[in-house]
């Protein structure tokens, strides 16, 4: 069933996405912004599944969060983009719970531990993995650190992007090099909205794509994990926030206040 706001508009290239999930008939709606219901466990599984069955066209996966929804609102380029996402991802525990006021119950979907699960689990299959984004320095610490946490995984190419729009030569030679290398799936991690037009157009160009945020961070030991507690509480934006305020503090102020105000107004009309 659709939960709040309208349904997605048609994309052209719909129909040659694969679905990770169930359908659109299966998707609560938060500001405009349409998540799929999964559990931790359901969406590793079924993301896996996916790359099982080797989908001749491309799916774009997003792990989204309380400020990926507020952009949404105000931004109708990264609207568009998500809107038509073949997979939204509850990343954010105040946006799973804010669901259960129009009659769902998302569950988190943690980018760090999805990514992290999908690539433990994916050694049974021989998955391959390819990561973009970040640093090189991040890249080389992230490829050391899954192989030792996770051995036997197959991390078949890594590749640190300019930051700067990357020109049709650049975006074309970084397409043949993935490709090249037989990705079963792209790991994006560029930030928001960034990663997430690069994953949008990664599946445009058939490939099967995640923008995990900043789980590259997280995974090379470059950023700590709030503690547990911490998360219980969905107090994790609080706990990065304390970590880098210099960099957070305009983003959390401008999405936390637009995401509160959005949910204000839906009860309100409620």
């Amino acid at each position: 069933m659709q939960h709040e706001g309208r349904p997605m508009a048609n994309h052209p290239n719909t129909n040659r996405f694969t679905r990770l999930l169930p359908g659109d008939t299966d998707k609560t709606f938060i500001g405009g912004v349409p998540f799929t219901a999964a559990t931790p466990q359901s969406a590793v599984e079924q993301t896996l599944n996916l790359v099982r069955s080797r989908p001749s066209g491309g799916t774009d996966i997003h792990l989204l969060n309380v400020y990926s929804v507020a952009l949404a609102t105000k931004d109708p380029q990264f609207a568009r983009c998500v809107q038509n996402a073949a997979i939204n991802l509850p990343d954010g525990k105040p946006v799973a719970a804010v669901s259960l006021l129009f009659g769902n119950r998302l569950k988190q979907v943690r980018g760090p531990a999805f990514f992290e699960d999908v690539i433990s689990a994916g050694r049974h299959d021989n998955i391959r993995h390819f990561l973009l984004g970040s640093t090189p320095d991040t890249l080389s610490a992230l490829e050391q650190s899954l192989l030792k946490k996770y051995p036997g995984a197959l991390i078949v190419g890594t590749l640190s992007p300019p930051f700067r729009d990357l020109t049709d030569t650049e975006r074309t030679e970084q397409d043949a090099t993935i490709r090249n290398t037989g990705a079963d799936i792209v790991w994006v991690g560029l930030g928001t909205p960034k990663q997430d037009y690069e994953t949008r157009r990664l599946a445009e160009a058939g490939f099967t794509a995640a923008a995990v945020g900043a789980a590259f961070d997280f995974s090379a030991g470059r950023k700590l994990m709030a503690p547990k507690i911490i998360q219980t509480l969905g107090l994790e934006w609080l706990h990065r926030l304390i970590s880098e305020p210099k960099r957070l503090w305009r983003r959390y102020l401008w999405g936390n206040t637009t995401f509160v105000l959005l949910i204000l107004r839906k009860l309100a009309r409620r």
